[in-house]
């Protein structure tokens, strides 16, 4: 009997050591998750020599006001300065990677800042005794900026060189992906793109120097404009999604992309044929094109990027579309206004760091001019801008020291505003204002401190 006890506790102990042999072969093919917590702390201290339009708090900047003249003529009332400083754009972050089946890898990030709450509700009256921005009190709550999933297939292809990533969720939008050498909330806005937003997109690397990349675009915070002016409605009723495709090229420290958007939506759904409320079918499509490169050599970088074409307000470039005419049906039919907006950005230096940036944008007009003059409240222009703009331009130096996880920056930025006079209360048939043309410019100093972890 104690030999058969012998026999049975070395069989149990025997199927014991197997057991934690397998479940050790089971936790090391079940790969884990790899989670990386990031963030930073980050206050900027900005003064204004004049009433200018931005946001979250006056620290994301456009672009100065035109002339706006007291009852008697006397006073540019626009011509105030200001200065304020906030901590509310420091962000929290989670990077998601590690896990894996075969060649198939996945991850994740999500991402929010403290920006949004802002508002001015504790002095309705604010407006009457300040002439700018009044939304800049109250408690700052989370927002989302970025939450999205990856799967990327690797190792595809002749030679294994080939791969493609599915990205799925909120985030930066294709075309606003790059950014200039730049410290400042606005990253280049608005002579280039800048917008995040839901998305799936696809990026395929074709070998070690190819990259062709296409998505499908929802809007969310960033938004067309409109009758009822900014709004994701247009893009909900008109039931496309904005579609990109671009192609790049990439060697040791070279890239240039080359891409196309194009954004088909419906200003309104419901019209009138008399005095009868009807469905109508109102389309607006634009078409919009970029390139951008960048070089990079040891310490020396630089960066350029230009886009062309039609709307893109929706991604903060000062453009549109106007409303050129009304049929019997009770629809409306649209034009796009054209822009050109382009930025360079330079930097040299590692623990001092110099940047150079230079901006510029040129409002073209309509595509197809009205049969006659347009009404101001016809034209529909980015939220963030003015429709009697001509051409603007940026000049921005910045200085930069990196101090480990420290961040300290100090800019000049001259913005200057072409701007024209509305002939009436119109633009001309092609969305213009070029009567008086006259210049109007902001000194913006900006200093920023931040704590990376």
């Amino acid at each position: 009997m104690k030999r058969v006890y012998l026999i049975l506790s070395a069989v149990l102990l025997s199927l014991c050591t197997l057991n934690v042999a397998a479940a050790e072969k089971d936790q090391k093919a079940e790969p884990k998750n790899n989670i990386k917590l990031y963030g930073f702390i980050r206050n900027y201290f900005a003064f204004d020599s004049r009433e200018s339009v931005s946001g979250t708090g006056d620290l994301f900047y456009y672009l100065p006001k035109d002339v706006k003249m007291n009852e008697d003529g006397s006073q540019d009332l626009n011509a105030t300065s200001s200065f304020r400083f906030l901590a509310l754009t420091s962000r929290l972050g989670v990077d998601v990677s590690g896990y894996s089946i075969d060649n198939v890898h996945f991850g994740a990030k999500i991402e929010a800042d403290f920006y949004s709450g802002l508002s001015n509700s504790s002095n309705a009256n604010a407006g009457t005794y300040f002439p700018g921005n009044t939304k800049i009190s109250g408690t700052a709550t989370m927002r989302l900026r970025q939450a999205f999933a990856t799967v990327t297939w690797k190792e595809l292809g002749y030679e294994q060189k080939n791969s493609v990533a599915l990205k799925v969720g909120q985030a930066w939008h294709p075309m606003a992906a790059d950014h200039p050498h730049l410290f400042s909330l606005e990253v280049g806005a608005p002579f280039g793109p800048f917008s995040r937003t839901p998305l799936v997109q696809m990026d395929a690397n074709l070998g070690s120097n190819w990259v062709a990349s296409a998505a499908a675009i929802w809007q969310m915070q960033y938004q067309s404009a409109g009758p009822i002016g900014g709004s994701a409605l247009y893009m909900k009723y008109g039931k496309t999604p904005e579609l990109y495709a671009a192609l790049a090229y990439k060697s040791k420290g070279f890239l240039f992309r080359a891409g196309v958007d194009m954004v088909s939506i419906k200003p309104r759904v419901l019209g009138k044929s008399g005095d009868v409320t009807v469905k109508v079918s109102d389309r607006k499509t634009s078409v919009l094109g970029y390139v951008y490169t960048q070089y990079s050599h040891k310490n020396f970088a630089v960066k350029a990027k230009s886009t062309f074409g039609q709307g893109g307000e929706h991604m903060n470039l000062m453009s549109g579309y106007a409303k050129i005419g009304e049929n019997s049906d009770g629809s409306w039919s649209y034009a796009s206004l054209r822009n050109s907006s382009s930025w360079v950005s330079m930097s040299y230096g590692k623990k001092w760091q110099g940047v150079l940036f230079l901006g510029y944008v040129k409002n073209l007009g309509l595509a197809e001019a009205a049969s006659g003059p347009l009404a101001k409240g016809d034209v529909y222009f980015c939220g963030n801008g003015f429709s009697n703009i001509n051409q603007m331009y940026r000049i921005n130096p910045q200085i930069i020291y990196n101090i480990g996880k420290m961040n300290v920056g100090l800019e000049y930025q001259f913005t200057n505003v072409h701007y024209g006079e509305y002939e009436g209360g119109n633009l001309n048939e092609y969305g213009l204002a070029d009567k008086n043309l006259h210049w109007v410019g902001n000194h913006r100093i900006n200093m920023m401190v931040k704590y990376n972890f």
